[in-house]
C-alpha cells in the first residue's frame, strides 16, 4: 500500500467524523482529530473505540485536541497544518471551527464539508476565502455509542466529494484523497456536480430525519407500506419539485432513489437528527426541516407534507 504522506484533520469527531477518522487511521493514514468534553478526554485516555459492521473492534491511538489547542498549535507552528480538513460538525457549529480551518491550512490545502445541510460548501468559503473549500456528503450510518466510542452501522459507507464550479483544484488531489479514502474501506466517488449531489444528499437525509422524528419511529416503520412510508414520500416529492426549480439535473428519479436508499438502512436505525432530539440536545432541525421550507418558499414551491410536518416542532 503507498502512504499519500496527505495530513488528515477531522473537525468533529461523531458518527461521520469519527468513522472517517477511524477508517483512515487504521490503513495507516496520518490522521488527526478534533472534539471536546468528556468524548475527547476518553478519546485521549482510551483510544478512539471504534464497532464497525465493515471493520470489527478496534481501539484506535489518534492524536485528539478542542479546536482551541489545535488552533494554537497550528498557529505557531506549520508542522499542524493538514492537507485535507473534513469538516464533520452539525451545520449549527460551523461558525465556531473557521478560525480553526484558516490556522491549521496552508496554501494547497482543501476543506471537505461533510454536512446533512445543503450549501455548506459555499457558506464555509465564503467565511474562509483564503482558503479552497470543496463541498461533500456521506452515506453512513454511525453514531456516538458512548465515550470516545463510535458505532458504524451496516454495509455502506459511500463518501461523494468534489468541487464547486470556479473553484480551482488539481485532479491529482482529488485522486489522491480518493485513493487513500479507497485504501481506507471507503466508497470515495468524485463528484461531477457536487452541487447536484449535496442536493440529493440533503433531500434524502431531510425526508428521512423529519419522518422519523414526526412519527417518532426508527426506518424500519419508513420500509412498510402505510402512512409513515407515504409521508417520507411526500417530503422527497417536494425537494424534487424544489431541485428541479433550482435546475438542478437529477440523474435519476430522487423519489426513487430515496426510497431505494432507505430500503437498505438497517430497520433499527434513526437519523442524528432524531437522536440529539429524542436527548433533548441541539439538533440539525433548522438546516433539515425549516430550511427546506424557506428555500420551496423564496423558489414558489408549495409543500404540504412539509408544512404539516413543521407544524409539530414549531416553537410557540
Amino acid at each position: 500500500m503507498v502512504n499519500s504522506n496527505l495530513k488528515y484533520l477531522i473537525a468533529g469527531t461523531g458518527g461521520v467524523g469519527g468513522s472517517i477518522a477511524a477508517f483512515l487511521s487504521l490503513s495507516g493514514k496520518d490522521v488527526t482529530c478534533i472534539a471536546r468534553g468528556e468524548h475527547l478526554a476518553a478519546i485521549r485516555g482510551n483510544g478512539l473505540q471504534l464497532h464497525s459492521d465493515l471493520k470489527g473492534e478496534h481501539t484506535l491511538k489518534i492524536p485528539a485536541y478542542t479546536a482551541e489547542e489545535y488552533t494554537t498549535l497550528a498557529s505557531a507552528s506549520t508542522d499542524y497544518q493538514a492537507d485535507v480538513i473534513f469538516v464533520c460538525v452539525k451545520g449549527y457549529s460551523v461558525d465556531s471551527i473557521t478560525e480553526l480551518i484558516k490556522r491549521a491550512s496552508h496554501e494547497r490545502t482543501v476543506v471537505i464539508p461533510i454536512l446533512n445541510v445543503y450549501g455548506t460548501g459555499p457558506r464555509i468559503q465564503r467565511l474562509v476565502p483564503g482558503v479552497t473549500v470543496l463541498d461533500g456528503c456521506i452515506y453512513i450510518v454511525g453514531f456516538v455509542s458512548g465515550r470516545g466510542e463510535i458505532t458504524q452501522m451496516g454495509k455502506i459507507f459511500r463518501l461523494v466529494y468534489g468541487a464547486h464550479r470556479n473553484t480551482i483544484v488539481s485532479r491529482e488531489t482529488l485522486e489522491t484523497v480518493q485513493r487513500d479514502l479507497q485504501e481506507s474501506g471507503i466508497k470515495a466517488e468524485i463528484s461531477d456536480d457536487i452541487k447536484r449531489d449535496t442536493f440529493v444528499k440533503w433531500s434524502f437525509i431531510s425526508a428521512m430525519a423529519v419522518t422519523g422524528a414526526y412519527y417518532d419511529v426508527p426506518m424500519g416503520e419508513v420500509q412498510k407500506p402505510g402512512e409513515v412510508r407515504d409521508t417520507f414520500i411526500g417530503l422527497s416529492q417536494e425537494s424534487a419539485a424544489l431541485g428541479r426549480k433550482l435546475d438542478i439535473e437529477f440523474k435519476e428519479d430522487i423519489v426513487e432513489y430515496n426510497l431505494k436508499v432507505i430500503d437498505k438502512l438497517a430497520p433499527e436505525s434513526t437519523a442524528s437528527m432524531q437522536k440529539d432530539m429524542a436527548k433533548g440536545h441541539q439538533s440539525e432541525i433548522q438546516g433539515l426541516l425549516f430550511d427546506m421550507i424557506a428555500a420551496a418558499e423564496e423558489q414558489g414551491v408549495e409543500v404540504p407534507t412539509y408544512r404539516m410536518v413543521a407544524k409539530k416542532f414549531e416553537k410557540g
